[in-house]
């Protein structure tokens, strides 16, 4: 049995370990807001109003264990997302009637949103990636996808399928009063319980917010209009900083953004790799480098490439 279902080896293994992703997972809720019923689902069904960060917290965890999990790990919190989703309903303030959290197109739609976030923000914030590195990317996410019932065909693959995606839906999307909320709640969080000692130094949040809402596509920061436009060079510059500034951390203070569940599986996952034959003495953000990994790992890395 494989020790990850990603394993280094993979392109999803150097997107998700890559700091940046705290950018990416920001801004994939600002973009899933723009639809409405996506947007109604969250707002009616879980606390989000009064803790936006810890929704983005739960989300990492969720992506971690996809990433880093055990398959059996994997499999418990895919069942209980999907039994979760299962039983939620949402009103639809258009129509007046009760719809499934669980349909398809939100399922679908949630996933592009965050998968193609994570990809596009860690290519922008200076993360190595080949065009044909990119769709490999989005082809591995497509198992992701089967974690919340969606099948895997049913989510683009490639770089040019995923912008086709984007387009196709455009004329679907509007900012609701909810999804406006959204944007100043997530530039201006409350804390989660385990970072609340991180309070005082709340006012520093918001330009880490303002870069999340910088990184949106053109034409989401267009429909919103929260912030002033400012050059995209410097955007990019500040993206760059921050994603330099974050690798840099100890990975056990990095770690302590999530949750304990997630924490004892990351040491979990530590150990069935150095079981496995990677060299984990510069921990899990050390198996970037291929030289810490078993023999055929550099075959895996040129097939990816």
């Amino acid at each position: 049995m494989p020790a990850t279902v990603q394993p280094p080896e993979s392109v999803t293994w150097r997107v998700h370990i890559d700091r940046s992703m705290w950018v990416g997972g920001v801004r994939s809720l600002m973009l899933q807001a723009l639809h409405p019923l996506a947007m109604w689902g969250v707002w009616q069904n879980s606390n989000f109003q009064e803790d936006p960060f810890g929704r983005l917290q739960r989300t990492a965890d969720f992506v971690g264990i996809g990433t880093f999990g055990s398959p059996e790990e994997i499999e418990k919190a895919a069942y209980r997302v999907r039994e979760i989703h299962r039983s939620l309903r949402i009103l639809d303030h258009d129509t007046g009637r009760k719809e499934r959290l669980d349909q398809p197109e939100l399922l679908r739609w949630v996933h592009c949103a965050e998968v193609y976030s994570y990809l596009e923000v860690a290519r922008r914030a200076g993360l190595p990636l080949t065009g044909a590195m990119a769709d490999r990317y989005l082809d591995e996410q497509r198992r992701s996808a089967t974690f919340v019932g969606l099948h895997a065909e049913d989510v683009p693959g490639s770089v040019a399928e995923m912008e086709a995606y984007f387009a196709e839906m455009r004329p679907r999307l509007r900012v609701t009063d909810e999804a406006a909320a959204t944007v100043r709640f997530l530039m201006w969080p409350a804390m989660p319980e385990n970072l609340r000692f991180l309070a005082p130094g709340k006012p520093g949040y918001f330009p880490f917010g303002a870069l999340c809402y910088y990184t949106l596509p053109d034409w989401a920061r267009a429909m919103y209009g929260v912030l002033p436009e400012v050059p995209r060079p410097a955007v990019t510059a500040a993206l760059r900083s921050f994603r330099l500034a974050m690798n840099a951390m100890p990975e056990r203070l990095h770690d302590y953004a999530f949750a304990k569940d997630t924490r004892d599986m990351l040491g979990r996952a530590r150990r069935r790799l150095a079981a496995d034959g990677y060299d984990v003495s510069k921990g899990l953000y050390g198996l970037r480098d291929p030289r810490r990994w078993p023999s055929g790992g550099q075959k895996a890395l040129a097939t990816a490439s």
